[in-house]
């Protein structure tokens, strides 16, 4: 099992064009990790604000009583960027998610989800 900030790592050294990753606790928008980032890319700002996307989705899905349902990922596609947000399903993890912030250029789609669900899986929160 992989504590946060192995798991953070681990996404940025096996995932191709990782601008930044983070989790995130979506009831308070705090980071509790990052890793990544920079000038251009405030992870504690992209949390926050990503927070509020996950919560609309789940306030949308309530409202159209998908009781049985529930959210794998999100993908939001820029210009030049993938930003992947990825919900925890784990015992203890209920309320976080993995964001990843990937240079469209470099990235693999297909091949970032596989391996951010891998991650998921040996997370220890």
């Amino acid at each position: 099992m992989a504590n946060i900030e192995t798991a953070l790592k681990e996404a940025t050294a096996t995932i191709d064009g990782v601008l930044g990753a983070a989790l995130v606790d979506y009831a308070s928008g705090m980071a509790l990790g990052t890793v990544g980032g920079g000038k251009d890319l405030d992870l504690t700002v992209a949390a926050a604000g990503n927070t509020d996307v996950v919560r609309a989705k789940l306030r949308t899905m309530e409202m159209l009583n998908f009781k049985d349902e529930s959210i794998e990922d999100i993908l939001i596609t820029l210009g030049t960027q993938y930003h992947l947000i990825r919900m925890l399903k784990g015992r203890g993890s209920s309320g976080l998610f993995l964001y990843l912030a990937l240079d469209k250029n470099r990235a693999n789609l297909a091949m970032a989800r596989h391996q951010l669900k891998k991650i998921e899986s040996e997370l220890e929160v």
